[in-house]
């Protein structure tokens, strides 16, 4: 099944559209093909054209390169997370491990925006871990404690601070972390395909049908041609399963996600007219939200198991419902009908949160998973992985392959099953703060 380009993500619109766009309709061969245009895929190939300016590299995307996660995502490049179970005191050094992968991910993208002089609305403005239920104040001061132990600079707030700082009194209780980081996805993705290097070939809209190796090649089946190639990187993070890469080890879930129009001065005013922010959950199905450079609010409240390929209108509609409510639960004094777009988009998960970074064999290497921190562990781990294709090490692949490697995953339909109990659970656990 194809999966469907669509104008439905307030960060891709804000984009001008691209011209040129090249499918693959022939034949081609070349050393190297990178399945997945985005983060990983276009970082992976801006790496190979740096390590081989002479060898031809062909990235190739099921869609529009860079419009799939990689733009519509919420914007928020972390430092720290909460949920994704390191954060207790027997798990201290497997969080001090992957806290080490997010800072080589900033890393990574600030040297990327400073070589390409890239404009994407970045802002070191850190991150709110918030609840509106006073007795998550025990999960913060637990994650307050570990990070105090790794030295990462933090505060707890309260309610009139919140207040002061966000423009609403829905929270009582925060974490603030001052290392997070917030952008605009969709101009850093689209800066990564501009500066593509030159011998380095781009094809969008073009599935991938089935693929094998035979001997020291690996054959690409797409629908108008075939594709031949001595070594090959597969980057396509949500949809690594559906391709047959580690099937065992992820599972993708789908998220929307809606945006308002920019707040009138009017209505800013009305809500103290805050700097931007952006809130995340401390119960994992709560709801994200950032206030954005330009007045827009975004909201994303749901996560399900659902096709990756494409939500219907019908569908986004009663999404874009739920996350009406959460706007007016935080902002009861802005307008029923404020909301712009509204889009779905696919994260990939492992069962302990931890991501895929792996050799298959001589020919074929992946990187992938990132849990819902894919802006910055994406670029890092891209670069990478082209690196440990040619056969080389660095200090940063060994920071990567020291972290808790992703454990096995029970097939379906046990998995669907498993993975719909626990985000029915989770969200009956977190009904209040949707």
């Amino acid at each position: 099944m194809e999966v469907v380009n669509d104008n439905t993500c307030s960060w891709i619109n804000d984009l001008t559209p691209r011209n040129n766009i090249q499918t693959i309709s022939s034949d081609l061969n070349c050393e190297w093909l990178i399945v997945g245009a985005g983060y990983t895929g276009l970082s992976a190939a801006r790496k190979l054209g740096q390590l081989y300016p002479n060898h031809k590299i062909l990235l190739v995307d099921a869609q529009l390169a860079g419009e799939g996660a990689s733009s519509r995502n919420s914007g928020y490049l972390v430092d720290t997370t909460l949920n994704d179970g390191f954060s207790s005191n027997k798990e201290l050094d497997n969080y001090k491990k992957k806290a080490d992968i997010y800072k080589l991910g900033i890393e990574a993208v600030k040297r990327f925006i400073k070589e390409y002089q890239v404009d994407c609305d970045w802002n070191e403005c850190g991150k709110y871990f918030a609840s509106s239920k006073e007795e998550d104040k025990k999960i913060l001061e637990n994650f307050s404690a570990t990070l105090s132990k790794l030295g990462f600079e933090h505060n707890l707030l309260s309610n009139k601070d919140l207040k002061k700082r966000l423009g609403t009194n829905f929270y009582n209780i925060a974490l603030f972390t001052k290392g997070g980081i917030l952008l605009h996805p969709g101009k850093l993705v689209r800066a990564m395909v501009d500066t593509l290097p030159k011998n380095v070939s781009l094809y969008e809209n073009s599935s991938l049908l089935n693929w094998k190796k035979i001997n020291d090649t690996v054959i690409c089946n797409f629908k108008n041609g075939n594709i031949k190639t001595k070594k090959i990187i597969f980057a396509t993070n949500g949809f690594l399963k559906s391709i047959g890469i580690k099937y065992n080890y992820n599972f993708p879930i789908t998220l929307t996600a809606s945006m308002t129009r920019s707040l009138t001065d009017e209505e800013f005013k009305s809500i103290g007219q805050p700097k931007e922010w952006g809130v995340l959950p401390v119960r994992p199905m709560g709801a994200t939200i950032r206030m954005t450079k330009d007045r827009r609010i975004l909201i994303r409240n749901t996560a399900e198991v659902y096709n990756p390929y494409q939500m219907s209108q019908s569908e986004l509609d009663k999404r874009s419902f739920k996350q009406k409510i959460g706007i007016k639960k935080r902002f009861p004094q802005l307008p029923d009908n404020i909301i712009q777009s509204t889009w779905s988009g696919i994260v990939s998960r492992t069962r302990n949160s931890s991501q895929i970074f792996e050799k298959i064999n001589e020919n074929i290497f992946v990187a992938g998973c990132y849990n819902g921190s894919g802006i910055g562990v994406g670029t890092f781990f891209g670069e990478q992985i082209a690196i440990k294709a040619s056969n080389e090490n660095t200090k940063e692949i060994e920071i990567i392959e020291a972290r808790k490697k992703p454990t096995w995953l029970p097939p379906d339909p046990f998995l669907s099953l498993g993975v719909k109990a626990r985000l029915l659970y989770e969200r009956f656990r977190a009904k209040t703060e949707i």
